[in-house]
């Protein structure tokens, strides 16, 4: 109730102005955001301070850090703007004369399973939009869509902040490549033989694969990881006329020369994993981003079963 009687007395633009200021945690960087001067965001953030009885924000080195009341009213605020914005909207959101660009987040795993047919689609339904891809580790996606920078990321999010939203794309499994040639007569890998094979390991920007890991740790083994590297695109190759062994998300070999190349499944228990599509709440009531999302879950009901 409290909360309440303190955003009557908060007009509309404030509020606009509180949550770019609790996102970019900076007064310059929100101006630039609100298409403000830098005073008018700062007398802004004194009147707020004064209305609220509460600092809100307090400088630390080049930043401002929101205080414990500010946190609290960070998810509310959020929510409340996203449905003022879902209210003042267009009813619909044209794709064939719209003009805009959205950010996305995705590894190149992401990018090579679906990014072509979503580029495919845009170019027929929508000419105007543009696509920033950007690649980045899941906290560094997490942080983005945060603060601003990425309006939706492609990923695997098990713990996600309360600001953030998310939507299942598909449930995705573990398999093994290995080259043809070096497969046992039975076809198929044991885990002694999985466990005496060298192996690749993707790190994506750091973030690795700590899944297989600890479904090795779960059994007490342990691999040996010959060569690590942070690109997908050539891995595959790096298993062909090798002993190779690449344990990696299934979709992402779909389109590997089977010919020289075979997949097998793993001989012991990998949980599989959601890959997911996540956005900040106050995004939700954006009519372009919906059919933007829209768009990327079409694709990969299309293409990728």
């Amino acid at each position: 109730m409290q909360l309440m009687n303190d955003l009557r007395r908060i007009d509309l633009n404030q509020l606009v102005i509180l949550d770019a200021l609790l996102s970019e945690q900076h007064v310059t960087r929100a101006a630039a955001r609100l298409h403000l001067s830098q005073p008018a965001v700062s007398h802004a953030l004194a009147r707020l301070r004064d209305m609220l009885g509460d600092p809100l924000l307090v400088r630390h080195g080049g930043r401002l850090l929101p205080t414990a009341r500010a946190l609290e009213l960070a998810t509310p605020l959020a929510q409340a703007l996203a449905q003022v914005q879902a209210l003042l909207a267009p009813n619909r959101f044209d794709p064939a004369s719209a003009t805009r660009k959205f950010r996305v987040a995705m590894s190149d795993y992401s990018a090579a399973i679906f990014l072509p047919r979503l580029v495919r689609t845009l170019r027929r339904e929508a000419p105007g939009i543009d696509l920033q891809i950007i690649q980045a580790s899941r906290e560094g996606m997490v942080d983005g869509v945060l603060n601003g920078d990425i309006d939706l990321a492609a990923g695997v999010f098990p713990d996600m902040p309360a600001e953030l939203r998310t939507t299942p794309l598909f449930e995705e499994h573990y398999t093994c490549l290995v080259d043809r040639a070096s497969l046992p007569p039975s076809g198929t890998l044991d885990l002694p033989t999985y466990l005496s094979r060298p192996h690749v390991l993707l790190e994506m920007r750091g973030s690795g694969t700590p899944e297989i890991e600890r479904a090795l740790t779960a059994i007490r083994e342990r691999r040996h990881v010959a060569i690590s590297l942070q690109h997908w695109g050539v891995a595959p190759q790096l298993i062909e006329g090798t002993d190779l062994i690449l344990t990696v998300s299934s979709r992402g070999v779909l389109n590997v020369d089977r010919e020289q190349l075979s997949t097998v499944p793993p001989p012991f228990h990998i949980p599989s994993f959601a890959f997911e599509l996540a956005w900040h709440v106050r995004r939700g009531g954006d009519p372009g981003l919906l059919w933007f999302k829209a768009q990327v879950q079409g694709v990969l009901s299309e293409g990728c079963h």
